[in-house]
This record gives C-alpha cells, structure tokens and sequence, in this order.
C-alpha cells in the first residue's frame, strides 16, 4: 500500500473513533474515562494508560461515577461512567509528563 493512502486512512479511523466516542457520550450524558480519553483524541492504547490514571486520581478526589454495564462479544462487564463535572474535576488533579497526556488531560479539563 501506498504510505500516504496509509496515513490518509489512519488519520481518518482516529478521527472516526473520536466521533463516534463523543456522539455515545453526548446521547447518553455520562461516559467511562477511556472513552472520553478517546473522544478527546487519543489512540486505544493511549487512552486505557490515561484512563488509568484518572481512575486513580478519582479515588484521590473522591469522585464517585455510575455503576453500569458494557457489551462486548457476549459479555457483560462491569464499568464506571462520569459526568462531565466529575471528569474535569479528576483531570484538575491529573498531572501527566507526556505532552499528548498534557494536551489530553486539558482538552478534558475544559469540557465541562
């Protein structure tokens, strides 16, 4: 394959991916912590190490989400979902070294 048709159609599954994760937490008004670290922009592997550590800081402050349920494949698992308030409030605590982290955990600092 040609590397600009790969990198053409990579920058447009990231971009798909962002949407689609910030349309299910628009139409449902709470989201997990890796999915909004997807609608801000960051890849799969990024966002589950983010989301980590927001759920660890979100112990810190305190912040208690939702219990509820995802799908995949079959099987129910058990997931936490938050506010838009909670998150900004975990990524006011979160402080990254990465710049992408950085520029991450700002994008989710300012969505409230």
């Amino acid at each position: 394959m040609i590397a600009s048709n790969r990198t053409r159609r990579a920058t447009l599954r990231a971009r798909q991916t962002a949407n689609r994760a910030a349309a299910r937490i628009r139409r449902n008004g709470t989201g997990t912590l890796a999915a909004r670290c997807l609608a801000v922009g960051l890849t799969h592997s990024e966002a589950q190490t983010v989301a980590g550590s927001l759920r660890k800081n979100a112990k810190k402050a305190g912040v208690l989400g939702t219990v509820g349920r995802t799908f995949r494949k079959g099987a129910a698992r058990v997931c936490t979902r938050y506010t838009r308030a909670a998150v900004a409030l975990i990524a006011a605590i979160y402080r990254p070294r990465k710049p992408a982290y950085r520029l991450a955990a700002a994008k989710l600092a300012l969505a409230a």
